[in-house]
């Protein structure tokens, strides 16, 4: 019998058009959209389906985000599939707690919101940078970035990719420097602020005062959380650990490798995009990895799970 994980994607892998067939073409994912609009006073499809500028602002994409891919993941669960396990990147980690019945949909919905406004307001627009380091270990990068004031390593993506994030000046010194011990590339990300670095501690205590409100239940579904890196059982970690996890690292490749190791060994990725199956395909290339972003995929993925 597999181990399912259903993985979620973070910023960055939005598109116009993400979950639309989703909202046109299924009750529960048409309900989860409509509801996302009733709870924030403008339109979700709106902004997922419609030419727009709105959903790269990052105030606008991680509510965005939660949505569709907790509508993918209803559809899903709708069809008979549950996760063993589950787990999302940086974002990604509401949608997790959704699937895991620690937060309820309304609520991750609402509080992602909240956290866009406060990451974008964290850090005025051209402070910070974020640049994805290629072909180097990571002891190297924790070594180089450590001795530069204002870097920070954002993102343990999988091997071979590793992201630094901080102030501008800061991260472009440390791409040189990096380069200078052996990586094959740096390559500066287009976001709008130095996410998963100290410079977003403050967004994360702000935070903090929005998750007193906002009501967690222990995991139904074990879930892993980013900044340790293992299964989280107890309702009490939950907040501190999302608060954290807004200025800590990403410690993507290890929650994965700590799935593997407990015997997951078919992950699904839901959402946008296929960033995740792109990493565990260098992280591990022995498991079974699908992934849901058009609603053809469902079957695709039923049909895989009965090979």
């Amino acid at each position: 019998m597999s181990r399912i994980a259903f993985i979620f994607p973070g910023q960055g892998a939005q598109y116009i058009g993400m979950g639309q067939d989703f909202y046109e073409n299924t009750e529960i994912g048409k309900k989860t959209f409509d509801e996302a609009s009733r709870l924030l006073g403008f339109s979700m499809p709106d902004l997922c389906f419609q030419e727009n500028d709105r959903l790269n602002i990052t105030e606008y994409t991680q509510a965005a985000m939660v949505t569709a891919s907790v509508a993918m993941m209803k559809v899903l669960e709708e069809k008979g599939v549950k996760p063993d396990v589950t787990a999302g990147l940086s974002l990604g980690e509401y949608a997790a707690l959704v699937a895991a019945g620690v937060m309820s949909e309304q609520d991750a919905i609402t509080t992602v919101r909240q956290r866009g406004i406060l990451m974008q307001e964290a850090v005025p627009a051209g402070i910070g940078a974020m640049a994805a380091i290629l072909a180097l270990d990571n002891e190297t990068i924790e070594k180089v970035v450590s001795g530069i004031e204002d870097v920070w390593v954002a993102n343990y993506n999988c091997p071979g990719q590793t992201v630094i994030s901080g102030r501008k000046e800061a991260v472009a010194l440390a791409c040189e420097k990096l380069k200078e011990a052996g990586a094959k590339r740096a390559l500066p990300l287009n976001v709008s602020g130095p996410f998963h670095s100290g410079m977003l501690e403050e967004a994360g205590r702000k935070l903090g005062q929005v998750l007193e409100k906002v009501e967690v239940k222990t995991p139904v579904i074990p879930y892993v959380a980013n900044v340790t890196a293992s299964y989280v059982t107890d309702a009490a970690d939950v907040k501190p650990l999302l608060e954290k996890q807004v200025s800590s690292s990403v410690r993507w490749q290890q929650s994965m490798e700590a799935m593997l190791a407990d015997g997951v060994d078919t992950f699904i990725e839901i959402g946008p995009g296929k960033t995740l199956t792109g990493f565990m395909k260098k992280i591990n290339r022995g498991v079974k990895v699908l992934n849901i972003e058009k609603l053809e995929d469902i079957e695709k993925v039923l049909a895989a799970l009965e090979e």
